[in-house]
């Protein structure tokens, strides 16, 4: 459920406030995780989909993946000189965000959440924690230590799985835990899946000190196959990412009814692909191995009967 980069949609500079929701909004569908299923109550959904929207458009600002036009930083305000500014538009994000807790947010997305934070009684620090993260992409493109890639998904990962605990009304500190490394897992199997993605916008997600451990050089990932130093050094990042999926895995069985399968789908989700990485050989550098959806529904099932 951690920051998944589908394709952009295109918005002119005259879209109305529901087009520039919707922009943004549609790009659930193409999620590697479910958003607001179908089973879950009408509220659940509908606040579910109010985070989830701030969630996209902060990752689509820090990627640089906004549609184009401008709409979105006309509308927070952001002058055209600096509509190309990413750390510009995360500041008034972030602006405009604290107009929810205190005011009348400009944007219709932040506009749609603030009923949601009514509501559910949310705090502001999950969401100052996804706004950090992307404007810590901005700044830093390589990870010394596995400690420091830890401390980048408590900002970019974690802040997610407490958002749907507080809308369901779920939260405990063990479940913030569990949940906590559920969602630093997910980042993890994100960032495997998209090692040359990631290269691609020269950034790289693998722990410098165990690159060298495995000796790899940054340029072997700008192959399009995968040698087998870089297959092993996959290899163990992934290990790691069952190592927090297993330890979070009895948040499942701490909850009962829909949300019970919610999160199910969450964990099956990161373990179909982790399979999905192990079937390829941890060959990822032509494309992030993706599980089908046969795969997926075992998953849910060992998962549900904690198996796993």
């Amino acid at each position: 459920m951690c920051r998944p980069r589908p394709g952009q949609r295109a918005v002119t500079g005259t879209d109305t406030a529901p087009e520039l929701e919707r922009a943004t909004l549609d790009k659930a569908a193409s999620e590697n995780f479910p958003v607001a299923p179908f089973f879950l109550p009408r509220a659940w959904r509908a606040d579910l989909m109010a985070v989830y929207g701030f969630a996209r458009l902060v990752d689509d600002i820090g990627d640089g993946d906004l549609a184009p036009g401008g709409a979105d930083a006309r509308v927070l305000g952001v002058p055209a000189a600096e509509a190309e500014d990413r750390l510009a538009l995360l500041d008034a994000f972030e602006a405009d965000l604290r107009r929810v807790f205190d005011g009348t947010p400009r944007h219709p997305l932040l506009r749609r959440l603030q009923p949601t934070v009514r509501r559910r009684a949310l705090t502001p620090e999950p969401f100052l924690g996804l706004i950090a993260a992307n404007r810590q992409d901005q700044l830093v493109a390589r990870y010394e230590t596995y400690d420091d890639l830890l401390a980048y998904c408590e900002l970019s990962a974690n802040p997610v799985g407490r958002l749907v605990l507080a809308v369901t009304g779920t939260s405990t500190p063990e479940r913030i835990r569990l949940s906590d490394a559920i969602c630093t897992a997910l980042q993890i199997v994100e960032h495997l899946q998209d090692v040359a993605e990631d290269f691609g916008r020269d950034r790289i997600y693998l722990p410098a000190e165990d690159m060298k451990r495995f000796h790899v050089q940054e340029t072997d990932l700008a192959t399009k196959t995968t040698g087998a130093s870089v297959r092993a050094l996959v290899a163990y990042e992934v290990q790691r990412a069952r190592d927090l999926l297993n330890e979070g895995a009895p948040l499942v069985g701490s909850v009962h009814g829909r949300l019970k399968l919610l999160l199910a789908g969450f964990v099956a989700g990161g373990r179909a692909a982790i399979r999905a990485i192990a079937a390829a050989e941890y060959d990822v550098l032509p494309g992030p191995p993706k599980p089908g959806k046969v795969q997926l529904l075992r998953e849910v099932g060992v998962t549900l009967r904690g198996e796993g």
